[in-house]
C-alpha cells in the first residue's frame, strides 16, 4: 500500500476513552468532523486538557459543546512562571465546573526548561495541594525530571485520594515502578509506535494492564502509520492496537480494561 494511503483506522467492539488531548489546539471549524470521525472508530469520551492561563476557559467552553467532551484545569510546567494568586484562583474556580474531572496538566519539564525549575516545582506542589483540597485526580507531565518528580510525589501522593496519571510516559522504568507502587496510572500514546521508542515499549510491557490508560496527546505524536499528519483522537485505535501487541493481550481485553481504568480514574465507575 502506498505511503499516501495508509491502512484504515481499525474499529473494535469495545468503546475507547481518550484520556488526554488538546481539542482547543485543533482547527475550530474541523472540530465537529474530528468528533464524528472519532466516534466512528469507537472513541466514546474525550478529555481535553488545561495547560495555560489562556486556555482554562476554552477547555470549559469545549466541554459544554458536547456530552462526549470532558476537561481538566491546570498549568503546564512550561507555563509555571505565570503561577500566582490570580492564576491559582482561575484554576480553582474552573476545577469546580461539573465537567472538569482532574487537575492537570501539571508537573516538571527539564528537557525544554521553558520555565525556571524552582517556579515549576512551586506550581506543581501548589496544584497537587489543590487536587487534594478539591478531591480530584491529577494529570502529571514529567520529562527529564525523574528525581525531582519522585521527591515531590513522595511528599504528597499518599494524600491524593483520587490518585492520577503520569501521562505520555517516557521516563525511566525506575520512575514508572515507583509511580505504579504509589497507585498511579500510566498513560501511553503514539510514541509506542515510533521506531526508536524501545524504552517506552519496555515500560508498557512492565505496566500492569490494570494501571494503563490510552491517550493521543493530539494534535501531537501521531501514531504510525499516519506520522506526519496532525494527530486527533481518531487515531487512538492504533495506539490500542500497538499496546495490545506489546502486552500479548487480546485487543478487546485491553480495551475493556483500559476503559474501566479510565472510568475509575476520571468518572468514578462505568
Amino acid at each position: 500500500m502506498s505511503k499516501k494511503n495508509p491502512r484504515p483506522v481499525p474499529r473494535f467492539e469495545t468503546p475507547i476513552v481518550e484520556t488526554h488531548c488538546h481539542l482547543d489546539y485543533l482547527d475550530a471549524d474541523a472540530l465537529e468532523g474530528v468528533l464524528s470521525s472519532s466516534l466512528e472508530v469507537g472513541v466514546e469520551r474525550l478529555i481535553t486538557i488545561g495547560v495555560s492561563p489562556d486556555n482554562q476557559r476554552a477547555v470549559i467552553a469545549l466541554t459544554e459543546t458536547s456530552d462526549r467532551i470532558w476537561g481538566t484545569q491546570g498549568i503546564h510546567p512550561h507555563e509555571a512562571e505565570h503561577w500566582d494568586a490570580q492564576v491559582a484562583e482561575l484554576v480553582r474556580t474552573g476545577a469546580m465546573h461539573p465537567r472538569i474531572v482532574a487537575i492537570g496538566e501539571i508537573g516538571l519539564d527539564y528537557y525544554y526548561d521553558h520555565a525556571d525549575r524552582n517556579a515549576q516545582a512551586r506550581a506543581f506542589e501548589a496544584q497537587l495541594a489543590l487536587a487534594i483540597e478539591l478531591d480530584l485526580p491529577v494529570v502529571i507531565h514529567t520529562r527529564e525530571a525523574d528525581a525531582d518528580t519522585r521527591a515531590i510525589l513522595a511528599n504528597i501522593s499518599g494524600q491524593l485520594r483520587k490518585g492520577g496519571v503520569i501521562h505520555s510516559f517516557t521516563s525511566s522504568l525506575e520512575l514508572a515502578e515507583y509511580c505504579l507502587s504509589e497507585g498511579f496510572y500510566l498513560g501511553f500514546n503514539g510514541i509506542t509506535t515510533f521506531k526508536n521508542a524501545d524504552n517506552v515499549r519496555a515500560v508498557v510491557s512492565a505496566c500492569p494492564l490494570e494501571q494503563l490508560v490510552l491517550e493521543t496527546d493530539s494534535p501531537y505524536l501521531t501514531p504510525v502509520p499516519y506520522r506526519g499528519r496532525v494527530n486527533t483522537p481518531y487515531y487512538l485505535p492504533f495506539v490500542a492496537e500497538k499496546i495490545a501487541e506489546i502486552k500479548h493481550c487480546p485487543i478487546e481485553q485491553l480495551l475493556a480494561t483500559c476503559r474501566r481504568n479510565s472510568y475509575t480514574l476520571f468518572f468514578e465507575s462505568i
